[in-house]
């Protein structure tokens, strides 16, 4: 990550899941608003690109090529943000795994494995580390919902995605008092890899531009 001079005025925000999707629009959302954005995913050319068009709006971003499944890497990015800016205003976790639709009896080990992997213990894991950072600026962690449990197909997604927001409901219930402010939305379908994954032929042109529900989501804070 690039050296970033800490001002107590500086507000950062970590996206992870930022190359693409939602994950990208609420980076560049933000960077608009003015905090600096850290933008966390594996695919180098999409953070770069997402870095041009935040720049050329006037904001500021960090680039964290990392992947989120390995807990050393994201045990560094954490030392980093404490070292640097001391403490977090705001994370949006949209990274996700989106294993193919299949019955319930033929999902492949591999694919279930990789949805609670990506799904649920990295969320678990960046809960524990990004907590301390979040209280230290009263920050804000922001997750998204898409109800897939019990639905025909999506057994391996919809599971480890319900497990993602029950975790995230548990912890919004235990800092009601203390803080983080834990936000849970619910996005209007969106022309994004995920979806069309899912709904291939689809007419992309009825979904809600990911603009538009990042501009959204950024107004409930």
């Amino acid at each position: 990550m690039s050296e970033i001079e800490q001002t107590g005025a500086t507000r950062l925000a970590l996206v992870t899941g930022a190359s693409r999707g939602l994950g990208a629009a609420l980076a560049e959302g933000l960077a608009a608003q003015g905090y600096h954005v850290l933008a966390v995913a594996r695919t180098v050319g999409a953070l770069e690109e997402l870095d041009d068009r935040i720049r050329a709006a006037g904001g500021q971003a960090t680039l964290a090529p990392m992947d989120v499944t390995e807990p050393e890497a994201m045990k560094q990015m954490t030392q980093a943000i404490a070292g640097r800016w001391g403490g977090l205003d705001l994370w949006a976790h949209c990274a996700v795994h989106a294993a193919p639709m299949s019955p319930a009896p033929h999902i492949e080990g591999r694919d279930w494995s990789k949805s609670m992997l990506v799904n649920v213990e990295v969320t678990r894991g960046l809960i524990a580390m990004l907590e301390p950072l979040l209280r230290q600026r009263r920050g804000t962690a922001l997750f998204f919902d898409d109800a897939r449990g019990g639905q025909k197909f999506f057994g391996a997604y919809g599971a480890s995605k319900a497990a993602q927001i029950a975790l995230a409901r548990s912890w919004q219930a235990e800092t009601v008092q203390t803080g983080p402010r834990i936000l849970i939305d619910t996005p209007a379908p969106m022309p994004t890899a995920v979806r069309a994954r899912f709904h291939p032929g689809e007419d992309r042109g009825a979904l809600a531009p990911c603009r538009d529900e990042a501009a959204r989501i950024l107004s409930l804070l």
